[in-house]
């Protein structure tokens, strides 16, 4: 009978160390920039914004693929370099650009097979994919699904509300912008296709929900 030969896999060790990477990458990028970074004066364009955006994604990706059965150390890499590139390249060419910072890094770093980081460049060159994620491959799907779901819920709610201080917006504007979640909400909700995500989003939601229903009970005005 013959031995199963298993692929390396990544360490928490080495985990540790591609986090401090990404983020020591993210904050290079703002300080080379002669104006602070793309659209520095919204502080979710900061390094610090951005890579707790990544951390989100990690950790919902990360539970997707151990609920869907996808290959986890694939989805939380490609997740953990999914945006590391965001503030130094326009948003269109940010997903091909962090899979060549990705290759880099794990071409120089460790004695990763070419499997694993082929796998991993795919899942981040295709985060950005509008069409059906059934398409995709497993990892790369629920990388997807985590990016989509991060936003939704109490996490988006607060950089919604974060948002009307920086547009001058009075606390009556609240409804508007809880309304402005929902539909981002729901349209994420409308492209997942795993489970796992599903339940995720449905949850989310109804956080969303309750928090408005809690603002039109406590405000006068809000909701007419």
């Amino acid at each position: 009978m013959g031995v199963e030969i298993k692929e390396r896999r990544v360490t928490d060790a080495e985990f540790e160390e591609m986090t401090a990477f990404v983020f020591e990458y993210l904050a290079a990028s703002v300080e080379k920039e002669e104006e602070g970074g793309r659209m520095r004066w919204y502080p979710w364009h900061s390094a610090e914004y951005r890579h707790n955006h990544i951390l989100n994604v990690v950790e919902l990706a990360t539970e997707i693929a151990r609920e869907e059965g996808a290959d986890v150390d694939v989805t939380r890499v490609a997740a953990l370099f999914h945006d590391v590139a965001k503030l130094e390249t326009d948003q269109e060419l940010h997903a091909e650009a962090g899979a060549r910072v990705a290759r880099e890094y794990l071409e120089s770093r460790g004695e990763f097979p070419e499997s694993f980081i082929h796998q991993v460049c795919r899942a981040i060159e295709q985060h950005s994919f509008q069409g059906d994620l059934t398409d995709l491959a497993l990892e790369t799907q629920c990388l997807i699904e985590a990016d989509l779901l991060d936003k939704v819920g109490a996490n988006g709610t607060a950089l919604m509300l974060l948002r009307m201080g920086y547009e001058a917006r009075t606390h009556m504007d609240t409804d508007e912008m809880v309304e402005r979640v929902l539909e981002r909400g729901y349209n994420a909700a409308s492209r997942v296709e795993s489970e796992t995500a599903e339940g995720i989003a449905h949850q989310r939601l109804k956080r969303v929900k309750w928090f408005r229903e809690w603002l039109e009970d406590e405000i006068a005005g809000m909701g007419d």
